[in-house]
């Protein structure tokens, strides 16, 4: 077990996937799926989970409803290794749910909130000294119990002495009300995709989103799919390749999965060179298999993939 702890703020619901899908649906029509999963879903929950497999002590705060899905989402996540005592369920909410629509590497997401927009800032357990030492924030867009106190939630994380990530994801509403000049300053690692950046920055090119937000950033740790990662730090500038996969499934979760790698580094004291790799590898582990957690049974099976897939020795013990 890696000696370090990881708080995992965010939004809690199942995914349900529908794949090999003859046409995009129609008004008034109806297609056939070929497979269906339902499996755990959300950001925050996959990059959790993935953390525990890799072997990271992580504790998951949010809100989940008095429900199935509720129950399932508790059950994944404890199977995962991931400690719950800070989720709360509500008799009065249902657990969210996104039905996500898989078209090769791309697809269309419709997602229920539900009790995910319960959760507040007063739910979030700061403790001096910190008990965890990190918090890692995912979903900001889909938390609106959480979006007004966003900058605060850091600014209470630091003083507890933790190191902090926000992986913002896409605003459903594209509205972008994130004030990223006052709050990324507290945050250690900014984690955006390619379009995140360019729509919260309202720039057409990611030289010119990175010089706008250059100015108020600790790290930024930027995916770009098969392109790799760009890791900025200071006068850092680093560039690191993706890794190929031969035996892709679906991309659901990639990304999280880029953060569970380069947090566990991140907190690991190592490089950013690192720190962009494991992520890397990680993400490109993910596409593997179905789902954001599939790849991710244990630690034996990680490594031994890892080393089918590209030939090299996992770092995780």
């Amino acid at each position: 077990m890696v000696n370090s702890r990881l708080l995992v703020v965010g939004e809690l619901n199942v995914d349900l996937l529908l794949n090999q899908i003859q046409a995009f649906p129609q008004l008034g029509k109806e297609i056939i799926a070929e497979g269906m999963d339902l499996c755990l879903g959300s950001s925050s929950a996959i990059m959790a989970a993935n953390s525990a497999a890799m072997g990271v002590d992580t504790t998951f705060c949010g809100v989940v409803g008095e429900d199935y899905f509720g129950d399932f989402i508790l059950r994944e996540l404890k199977r995962k290794s991931v400690s719950c005592r800070h989720i709360t369920r509500l008799q009065h909410q249902k657990t969210g749910c996104t039905l996500i629509l898989n078209y090769g590497q791309d697809r269309a997401n419709v997602t229920y909130p539900g009790a995910m927009n319960a959760l507040t800032i007063h739910d979030v357990p700061f403790e001096k000294p910190a008990v965890y030492q990190h918090l890692h924030v995912s979903s900001l867009f889909l938390q609106q119990g959480i979006l007004n106190d966003i900058e605060q939630l850091f600014v209470n994380a630091r003083a507890a002495g933790m190191t902090t990530s926000l992986d913002m994801q896409w605003d459903p509403a594209e509205q972008w009300a994130f004030d990223y000049a006052r709050c990324l300053p507290y945050v250690d690692v900014f984690m955006p995709n390619e379009s995140e950046l360019l729509a919260l920055t309202r720039t057409g090119s990611i030289s010119d989103a990175i010089e706008k937000i250059k100015p108020y950033l600790n790290t930024l740790a930027l995916k770009m799919g098969k392109n790799g990662s760009i890791g900025i730090c200071g006068t850092q500038h680093v560039t690191i390749p993706a890794f190929e996969v031969s035996h892709f499934v679906d991309a659901i979760g990639a990304g999280d999965s880029f953060n569970a790698g380069f947090i566990r580094k991140y907190m690991a004291g190592a490089a950013l060179e690192d720190c962009l790799r494991e992520g890397n590898r990680m993400g490109a582990l993910n596409t593997t298999a179905a789902g954001g957690t599939g790849a991710f049974d244990n630690l034996e099976k990680i490594n031994k993939n890892i080393k089918e897939y590209w030939g090299t020795e996992s770092s995780l013990s």
